[in-house]
């Protein structure tokens, strides 16, 4: 099937006194290629994938899959970041802990790829360095929150925790940030429905003083509980959206927007590019129609919810070189840059014939040197089914 590829993810971002909060304030597609093992439909919510692997030791966990050290619990912590190198990138290496296939070393591989498309977090293999995301195949999906020093466990089981959402998720965590129903503000947004939690999981539930970054509460967060999360009743939600109750609690997909926001703005990130995840919508470079910026390096990842992208550009005017060296725009058939290209390096002024991709995500990368800038680009993407007619303004495609 040449669309459908749900991923998942878990929706909130709560850390430290930040709700999705980081740690520093509070502790507290393709078809018939190697990816095809992201190509299923998912048929749970992220949260509640992990609930189901994390069964039977929930009690031994924060919200369900979070490892606290002692000196952690409730406890101000200024140091669970990431450092920063001077280049502006945050480096965290990782090392795989236990015998995980070819195949899902590809699933981890390209979802951590999505936070170098659009975050200034680079997820790297371990040389020598001390602090490190430890990766192991153990009961459940779980991790600590943010950096602890040493060696840290990410639990992600081989038997239920290899989803995209369910690893974006734990990495999250690892990153500093709790669930989106932990800010200090979530009783503005949602209504905890104690009635219907079981006793011994009300701890589950709290609520911290956080920083929110400025930032909204992300009801489609890949770090938000689903509206079940922890019931005791079949069909009675524990989490209940207002106003509007009929508003949709985390995902399945990936990294929400806001999941993006959130990263680059505890971690500074200078970035541009983002997440575009509707039916339809328009992509333009920087300043457009003005001239680009020099030195630029952006990355726009669409996700539609189904079928196939289609993009179709308006304008095109990138600066000409020979092999289009200095400027230039490149396409890849998937969210992140380990996906074959739908379109190579491309500059100069003559208009690009519409794109079809083979699933609901494309990744458009775009480049520019210190010297002479066009006024850019402009993209309409939209979707169409398999086998569908695609309409262009100038007759059927």
């Amino acid at each position: 099937n040449m669309g459908e590829k749900i991923y998942l993810l878990l929706l909130l971002f709560v850390l430290g006194p930040v709700a999705s909060l980081p740690l520093s304030s509070l502790l507290l597609s393709i078809s018939g290629n190697e990816h095809d093992v992201e190509n299923a439909e998912e048929p749970q919510y992220i949260f509640s994938r992990i609930l189901e692997a994390n069964k039977g030791d929930i009690m031994n966990l924060l919200e369900g899959d979070i490892m606290l050290t002692n000196e952690r619990s409730a406890v101000f912590c200024p140091q669970c970041l990431w450092p920063k190198s001077g280049d502006g990138l945050v480096r965290v290496p990782y090392a795989f802990g236990s015998n995980y296939s070819d195949t899902e070393l590809d699933l981890f591989k390209n979802s951590m790829a999505e936070y170098e498309s659009l975050t200034c977090v680079r997820f790297l293999p371990r040389t020598t360095e001390v602090d490190f995301l430890n990766i192991v195949s153990s009961v459940g999906c779980r991790s600590h929150l943010g950096r602890v020093r040493g060696g840290q466990r990410v639990g992600l089981d081989r038997a239920g925790c290899l989803a995209r959402g369910a690893i974006q998720h734990e990495l999250n965590h690892a990153l500093g940030f709790y669930h989106e129903h932990m800010r200090s503000d979530r009783d503005n947004y949602v209504k905890i429905m104690y009635q219907y939690i079981p006793k011994e999981y009300v701890r589950q539930f709290i609520n911290v003083s956080t920083n929110n970054l400025g930032l909204e509460y992300d009801y489609e967060s890949t770090m938000h509980y689903d509206k079940y999360a922890f019931t005791n009743t079949s069909g009675q939600p524990t989490i209940l959206p207002i106003p509007d109750p009929n508003i949709q609690l985390g995902q399945r997909y990936g990294l929400s927007v806001l999941d993006v926001s959130k990263i680059n703005k505890l971690y500074e990130c200078d970035v541009c590019g983002n997440l575009l995840n509707k039916k339809n919508g328009v992509l333009s470079s920087t300043n457009y129609p003005s001239p680009y910026p020099h030195n630029s390096n952006c990355a726009w990842l669409i996700r539609a919810p189904s079928d196939q992208v289609s993009l179709n550009f308006i304008a095109f005017d990138v600066q000409s070189s020979p092999d289009c060296v200095s400027d230039y725009v490149r396409i890849y058939d998937g969210p992140s840059k380990n996906y074959s290209l739908l379109m190579d390096k491309t500059c100069g002024t003559k208009m690009i014939p519409p794109i079809i991709a083979t699933s609901k995500q494309v990744l458009v990368e775009f480049s520019s040197d210190s010297s002479v800038a066009g006024i850019g680009f402009k993209i309409l993407y939209s979707t169409v089914g398999c086998g569908g007619t695609y309409i262009t303004p100038q007759g059927n495609f």
